[in-house]
């Protein structure tokens, strides 16, 4: 299993997401080569600002693991996170992060780029093309 093996298994979160009128970002942890936790964003059905998709995979991964330091998982998100899930990243000790389509307008990499945990090792761009036309194409139906 690989970068791109798992990122798929999150683009299905995020398709279940947008399944749901939720903006469709999906994310999966992976700890010693397996799924621990899968999530997609769920703010309009938990009517919460802060269910991203990244919060309830840590969540779930914590409670998967019986500890809150996730330093030897893999967090695969679909897009870029956010401040807050960045902040929540640094917090928990991700290990590494894997995103798909980088987010310009409201990404951390914009407004906080020091935001996450120093030994976290970042890959950017793992099937970027899928992830970010998963979200053109949602955007696009909501304005028509």
């Amino acid at each position: 299993m690989d970068d791109t093996f798992y990122m798929k298994q999150a683009l299905l979160e995020a398709q279940k997401a947008a399944q749901r009128d939720e903006v469709p970002v999906g994310a999966v942890v992976v700890c010693k080569d397996r799924i621990i936790a899968r999530a997609h964003n769920l703010t309009e059905t938990l009517t919460d600002v802060t269910a991203h998709a990244e919060m309830q995979a840590i969540t779930s991964a914590a409670s998967s693991l019986g500890g809150k330091y996730l330093n030897e998982c893999t967090l695969y998100v679909t897009v870029e996170p956010c401040v807050m899930c960045a902040g929540a990243i640094a917090w928990s000790q991700i290990g590494r992060l894997v995103f798909g389509a980088e987010d310009e307008k409201r990404g951390y990499q914009r407004f906080a780029p020091q935001a996450l945990h120093p030994k976290t090792v970042v890959v950017k761009g793992v099937l970027a093309e899928e992830c970010a036309q998963l979200m053109k194409e949602f955007f696009a139906n909501k304005r028509r």
